[in-house]
């Protein structure tokens, strides 16, 4: 008896002794080195860079995490009550730490020698998340259990639940139960049904493990425990539970919903707000950038663009099948049974071909789907590709093209499927508002993830006959009218920079003798072109061209300058054209509108230089020359926005604009670009572009409200191929376009400025008509420019006389000049 009592004596002083052994460890060793919880509420969750357009409609997000923060009293009870379920039926009841959960998971560990169970509560869960690491040691679990109470102790209830459903980690990049609904179910939380809400809350737990797109079995059985438990603890009913029950696993993985594809120009975003802060934290921040990218005419540029290179791309053959697959050895699905890669490039899918009709091709896509390409609408155009000026004989049925098992790209037009090729020509299209150079869309090739390179601001290439307004608005300035005449003949140059006698020739290989300069750029005339710059000067020239913003190393010092010769990308192009369509002020083109912080704090403004008519001394606007470096996100956000009015530079003047603006419209009404009368409008105007070889086609054009460059080519700079001008290659992308940009906006034909005249001219001669002139038709010139009046003699008494011009009216300028 003295031993069993000498023995339990032994055993309660090694227990107490060990129990204050604990107790000192615990409180000098683990508490001290705890972190401070003071600033858990305002804790800065991992947030991605989001990028919206001017209406506030997604369109990128950068960041790994994809986290979307809400507040409590926003939590659906169906979310909250199937966490509690899944996760700590005791949540509201406990001080942090849930003893007998503890004690099961250490009764488990010592009987089975397993850790299966943690005993973790939410609050425990919120302490490991924010402050410890991820490694399963007994003194991090010691750890999570005191700051689970001082977390407690310092945070209510709700702000640690709200803290717990922000931070959880769902899988696929989804943090947060928001995320996770969007990620699996596209869907908001109000939205979620039980079942739906219990798949999430069975994530946190092994967000791998019990995945519904991964692992859908046991992603099930743990989503069915979850129900049953919301049963017994009260949060639904019989009739929901047996509801919930039923439901069949819906998950699919859902990308961030985006309303329109505009990666290249969110590329250039995320560099922009990466440069302007200069951090990685702009990645998890949270910040808000609202760029000035109209979300439906960036869908509208997208599918333009695609539908041009593909007409291109149809015109010069078929190119042969992606690949093929052996049917007979595929039970069921090719994709399914991973033979064929599922695929989209731009607006291509990828397809097998299953059966081979006379009349059609049936074939398979993913997802089980199947589909039909008609011959005579999606295949007969498939002709053998040879090269960029010859194609073989057109097919007579589908046999002759495709077989079984052959792995395809289709395109679907409007209720049926096409036969398609990625194309290997490219494009670039940039549009922009001309009185703030805001740009409204900009795509730089057919896709970003085929091919990142961004043509619309990295490539440079030639202009070819889009640069000649810049030439004649030279001439302008240095005294030529719309009305001189200029000599379209046989010019021969031995030209020691051009490294060899040039003989250039016009498009048609034709001479059309004295032209008028009008005439010239309307039927975009070289001769002319390069008599007016030889007779300018090529010094003159080029100052004259840089005010357009043109670098003055892009543009070679001869004469074939006047051809477009240099080198330019699509958005310098764009913003030189906007100088014609507003009047005659240079704007800058930006992209980004504000930048804003998690909390909607304003730290970035865009002030772009505006175009206002008549706001100086004679109209003349003064540029504020503004540079905005870069700043860390906290010098951002103690930054005041201070509102300054700054105003584009007036570059060339309103007449000289305004006469540029009456041949470019002519252009369109009678020139090369008079394909563009599709659209039935009067106030739009343009210019094709074509360089040697057809290596570029361009297409650029305006109104006062939008203005639009359309770009065409390879990128290895190889022949598009005979007769494919700017005309036929690129304006019907820009008219594709400008359908959707320029619908509902009222046609308007500006007012003639002052200090402008409109006569009657004779059309041969480009003097003042008189009454032995055969063709006439108004012209408008500058004050003291206008061809002077020629006396005539009248038969009736002798007398000389100057000649009657007859009354002039709106609709006959309109009608000469238009």
């Amino acid at each position: 008896m003295k031993i069993l009592v000498k023995i339990l004596s032994a055993m309660m002083a090694a227990g107490i002794l060990l129990f204050l052994a604990a107790t000192l460890y615990v409180f000098l060793a683990l508490v001290p080195e705890l972190p401070s919880i003071e600033n858990l509420e305002e804790a800065e969750l991992k947030v991605p860079l989001r990028i919206y357009d001017k209406n506030e409609f997604l369109l990128a997000e950068y960041g790994e995490h994809r986290r979307i923060p809400l507040k409590y009293d926003d939590i659906p009870k169906k979310i909250e009550h199937a966490l509690l379920a899944a996760e700590d039926d005791q949540f509201w009841q406990h001080s942090g730490v849930d003893p007998w959960a503890l004690m099961a998971a250490v009764y488990e560990l010592v009987t089975t020698g397993n850790k299966t169970r943690g005993g973790s509560t939410i609050t425990m869960q919120v302490a490991r998340n924010f402050f410890l690491t991820k490694e399963k040691t007994y003194n991090r679990k010691l750890n999570e259990i005191l700051l689970a109470l001082k977390i407690e102790k310092d945070l209510d209830k709700k702000a640690i639940f709200e803290l717990y459903v922000n931070k959880i980690y769902l899988g696929k990049r989804a943090y947060g139960v928001v995320a996770a609904a969007q990620v699996y179910y596209g869907k908001t939380l109000d939205e979620l049904s039980i079942a739906q809400s219990a798949m999430i809350a069975g994530l946190p737990k092994a967000p791998s493990r019990y995945n519904p797109i991964t692992n859908p079995e046991r992603a099930l059985i743990r989503r069915d425990h979850i129900i049953r438990r919301m049963l017994q603890l009260g949060y639904i009913t019989e009739e929901e539970y047996q509801t919930a029950r039923a439901e069949p696993v819906t998950a699919e993985l859902h990308a961030a919903e985006v309303s329109a594809d505009a990666r290249y120009v969110t590329e250039m975003v995320r560099s922009k707000v990466f440069e302007t802060f200069g951090q990685e934290k702009v990645y998890t921040s949270g910040l808000k950038v609202y760029t000035t990218i109209d979300d439906h005419l960036q869908s509208a540029a997208n599918r333009s663009l695609r539908t041009a290179l593909l007409d291109y791309d149809r015109r010069h053959g078929y190119r042969g099948v992606a690949g093929h697959v052996d049917l007979e050895q595929v039970t069921d699905d090719p994709f399914e049974a991973e033979l064929v890669e599922a695929e989209r490039v731009g607006n291509l899918d990828k397809a097998v071909v299953k059966v081979v009709s006379e009349d059609k091709v049936q074939i398979l896509l993913p997802d089980f789907k199947s589909a039909d390409i008609p011959f005579e609408n999606g295949i007969k155009w498939a002709k053998p590709y040879i090269n960029e000026n010859q194609v073989g004989d057109e097919p007579q049925a589908p046999s002759d093209v495709l077989k079984p098992g052959d792995v395809i790209w289709v395109e679907k037009k409007e209720e049926e499927y096409w036969l398609a090729s990625i194309p290997d020509v490219e494009g670039a299209i940039v549009s922009l508002d001309p009185s703030s150079g805001a740009v409204l869309a900009l795509v730089g090739g057919f896709d970003y993830f085929h091919n990142k390179f961004n043509r619309a601001v990295q490539a440079r290439r030639q202009p070819g006959s889009n640069f000649k307004p810049f030439i004649y608005s030279a001439a302008l300035e240095k005294g030529f009218t719309a009305a001189s005449i200029i000599n379209d003949a046989p010019v021969v140059f031995d030209d020691d920079s051009l490294e060899a006698t040039w003989r250039p020739e016009n498009y048609s290989g034709r001479f059309y003798g004295p032209t008028r300069l009008r005439e010239a750029l309307v039927k975009s005339r070289n001769l002319v072109s390069i008599r007016i710059l030889q007779s300018i000067g090529l010094r003159y020239a080029t100052s004259f061209a840089q005010k357009f913003g043109f670098e003055r190393k892009a543009m070679p010092y001869d004469l074939s300058l006047a051809l477009g010769s240099g080198a330019f990308s699509p958005l310098e192009i764009v913003r030189s054209y906007a100088v014609f369509a507003n009047g005659g002020y240079l704007v800058t083109p930006y992209y980004v509108d504000r930048i804003e912080s998690s909390e909607g704090e304003l730290l970035f403004e865009g002030r772009p230089l505006r175009v206002c008519q008549g706001c100086a001394e004679q109209g003349e606007a003064v540029a504020i020359e503004k540079s905005q470096e870069s700043q860390s996100l906290e010098q951002a956000k103690d930054q005041q926005a201070q509102p300054v009015t700054e105003y584009a530079p007036r570059i060339i003047s309103a007449q000289n604009a305004y006469i540029i603006r009456s041949i470019l419209r002519e252009v369109v009404r009678r020139g090369t670009a008079v394909r563009a009368k599709t659209l039935g409008r009067s106030d739009i105007a343009g210019k094709t572009g074509t360089t040697n070889d057809q290596k570029d086609a361009w297409f650029s054009g305006f109104n006062d409200q939008v203005v639009t460059t359309a770009w065409v080519g390879f990128d290895d700079q190889k022949s598009l191929g005979a007769r494919e001008t700017g005309g036929r290659a690129a304006l019907p992308m820009w008219i594709d376009y400008m359908r959707e940009a320029l619908r509902g906006l009222p046609v308007n034909l500006e007012e003639q400025p002052e200090g402008m005249v409109t006569v009657r001219i004779d059309e041969e001669t480009g003097e003042r008509a008189n009454d032995s002139s055969r063709h006439t038709r108004f012209e408008v010139f500058k004050l003291g420019t206008a061809p002077a009046e020629i006396p005539q003699v009248n038969s009736a008494n002798g007398q000389s006389s100057s000649s009657e011009q007859p009354a002039i009216t709106e609709e006959a300028i309109v009608e000469d000049i238009f």
